[in-house]
């Protein structure tokens, strides 16, 4: 949301400044491994309060498991293993992302090469898969809009992706593409049900939760009758950066500031779902203030 790449620079600067809002967890992308170290950053979450919600895999051209040459397929079982190994040293129970393919290839495929892809998949995560499990992470698959892959749109496509692998493989949902690809958003939250791992939200227009059309009470009722306890993480991209912007089609900005959608986001969240039967509490006891 704030800068890229995410490196150790980049958290001495904003961990303390996301505490200070009362966020209580947050995700890490891995760009490149190595751009922030893994005990340093758990020792700064743990001093400021925070728990990491998530390590983020990040799937630019030439991360792809399916379709793509062998040594390419190697190179990304390394990477997705070395985000594992990040996880567990900072205390992320959960790897997610888009890691079937760079973000952006799209091709045509038949239903026959369709279940050859997933199989081929599932082929290549299965030896990640279990390094997560020898390290107590989980996995979670994320399905992405039609424009930025033709693998897996859908939550029931994802949820016949991960069909086979262990239980440590799940899904990671994110509002923004399930608004475009789902006809009923909500009920493909209760589609994902138990294979829920992880959960990115953000507006519709990839701006602030609640600054949006999507129906918020009805999206969290529907996430806490799953089960899911979990973090529940905006995500958003800044216009500032280049590549990060190109690649996430964000060509003006979508708020005043990144620290005005997260706050505005924060805010809008913790309302929303205490309006919701039966979740769990919100918010870190003594935590910077709910901003309303």
């Amino acid at each position: 949301m704030w800068t890229s790449p995410v490196d150790d620079v980049a958290l001495a600067e904003l961990l303390p400044r996301i505490a200070g809002f009362g966020f209580d967890a947050v995700e890490l992308p891995i760009e490149q491994p190595g751009d922030w170290d893994p005990r340093r950053t758990r020792d700064l979450l743990a001093e400021l309060g925070l728990t990491a919600a998530g390590v983020c895999a990040v799937t630019p051209p030439g991360r792809d498991l399916v379709d793509a040459p062998p040594a390419v397929v190697e190179a990304t079982v390394a990477y997705l293993k070395g985000c594992v190994d990040s996880a567990a040293a900072v205390g992320a129970p959960t790897v997610g992302g888009p890691v079937y393919a760079s973000v952006g290839r799209t091709w045509r495929m038949t239903p026959a090469a369709r279940a050859a892809c997933y199989a081929e998949f599932r082929r290549a995560l299965a030896p990640v898969a279990d390094h997560a499990a020898a390290h107590g992470v989980s996995i979670g698959v994320e399905a992405l809009n039609r424009y930025e892959t033709s693998v897996v749109n859908t939550i029931d496509q994802a949820v016949e992706l991960i069909d086979g692998l262990p239980p440590n493989v799940g899904l990671m949902i994110d509002t923004y593409h399930m608004n475009i690809e789902e006809a009923d958003p909500y009920a493909a939250v209760a589609a994902a049900g138990a294979h829920i791992k992880h959960v990115q939200v953000s507006g519709t227009d990839r701006g602030a939760p609640g600054a949006d059309h999507l129906d918020w009470p009805r999206f969290l009722a529907a996430l806490v009758t799953t089960g899911y306890r979990g973090a529940i993480c905006i995500e958003s991209f800044t216009p500032e950066n280049e590549t990060i912007a190109t690649a996430a089609s964000i060509w003006r900005p979508l708020a005043a500031s990144p620290d005005r959608l997260a706050l505005d986001g924060l805010t809008y969240l913790r309302q929303a779902l205490r309006s919701v039967p039966g979740p769990p509490p919100v918010g870190r006891p003594g935590a910077g203030g709910d901003h309303q």
